[in-house]
Formats: structure tokens, sequence, C-alpha cells
């Protein structure tokens, strides 16, 4: 009687390997795109929260708030602080800046932190 012995030979092995690797392949650039695109969906957030940020500033000083009082008052979250051009903002360790205007038509960037901002435009 010949004894039959239980295993994978070594091109069913092969083939599973290649198999998990072509799968890998085509599943790794689909996780790629969900961090750029959640990346993109903070930034549209953030800006969302600066621009309900300088609303709620406008009705609570009832004048135009500064860029400072802007990113130190009513913008809430970690990483955000005032520069001369806008509020800027941390997210997933990079700084992106919530650009600010003195004019309401958003022509015109703040060149300081003591500028009044008068308009909020969109995270880049």
């Amino acid at each position: 009687m010949i004894k039959k012995t239980q295993g994978f030979t070594l091109i069913e092995l092969v083939m599973v390997i290649v198999i998990l690797g072509i799968l890998a392949a085509v599943a790794a650039p689909r996780f790629i795109d969900l961090s750029t695109s959640a990346t993109n969906a903070a930034k549209e957030g953030m800006t969302g929260a600066v621009k309900s940020a300088f609303v709620v500033a406008i009705a609570d000083l009832q004048t135009f708030p500064t860029v400072t009082e802007l990113a130190d008052n009513y913008v809430d979250g970690e990483g955000i602080s005032a520069v001369a051009t806008g509020v800027q903002v941390t997210i997933d360790g990079s700084t992106h800046i919530a650009p600010t205007f003195t004019d309401a038509a958003c022509a015109t960037a703040t060149a300081a932190v003591g500028d009044t901002v008068r308009c909020v435009g969109s995270i880049p």
C-alpha cells in the first residue's frame, strides 16, 4: 500500500501568492485615493468651520473681527492660529490657511493679524 502525503504542492502555493499579489495591487490605489479624498473633505469641513466662526464673530462683536480675534476666540480646534493672510489650521499634520480678506468681494487679502476681516475664502 502506498502512503499518500498530505499538503500543498509548490505550484499551488505559488499560485496563491500570485493571486494575493494581484488583489493587493488592485486594492492599494483605492486606499491611496481614499486618503486624498479624506484630506479634501477635511479641508472643506474646516473651511466651513472658519466661515461659520466668522458669522458668529460678527453677531457677537457687532462688527467685523480681526484675524486674531477670529482665530483665537471663534474657531475651535487644535492647531488653529492667526497668520497675516488668514487662519492657519492643521489637517493631518500639514498646515493650511483659510484666506481672509479686507473687503466683501474677497479681492484684497489681509496683510497683518490685526487687519479687519470682511470675507473668508476656501482652503485651497
